[in-house]
């Protein structure tokens, strides 16, 4: 994956629909402010926060961010590197949502629990910046 240097509002801007839209906008601000980084615009409309190089065992390797999100129709995308296992507990009382084997689905902000959302992001920051994955082999970039 790679960083295209799009306009990161302009791309928000035309989010629909605007209930996407209005999550997409807060997830940027909650990130921004977990992470301490300003948002990119990644490949695949992705909205990453920080970056970093990955190396699985097999060989395969790229950039990522370390945190990110792509708001789709159906819901926002919350990417966690650190895998969706390591967050169990704080799932269970996040409020409505579905998962992935690292991707976190959340169709409605404001069905889940705001303060748990943020525990979510910020132990998953902190893992992947201090190197802890599943699998990969993590260096911070930015």
């Amino acid at each position: 994956m790679h960083r295209t240097g799009g306009d990161v509002a302009a791309t928000l801007a035309q989010v629909t629909p605007a209930a996407r839209r209005r999550d997409a906008e807060a997830l940027r601000a909650l990130l921004s402010e977990v992470t301490g980084h300003e948002p990119e615009l990644w490949a695949g409309g992705i909205v990453g926060f920080g970056a970093c190089h990955y190396r699985y065992p097999a060989g395969t390797e790229g950039d990522s961010p370390i945190l990110g999100f792509a708001p789709r129709k159906r819901a926002c995308t919350i990417y966690l590197l650190d895998g969706i296992d390591a967050h169990s507990a704080d799932l269970a009382e996040l409020g409505v949502h579905s998962t992935g084997v690292g991707c976190l689905y959340l169709s409605d902000l404001g069905a889940v629990d705001a303060d748990v959302l943020r525990r979510i992001l910020a132990a998953s920051f902190a893992r992947v910046t201090a190197g802890e994955t599943v699998d990969a082999v993590l260096t911070v970039i930015d």
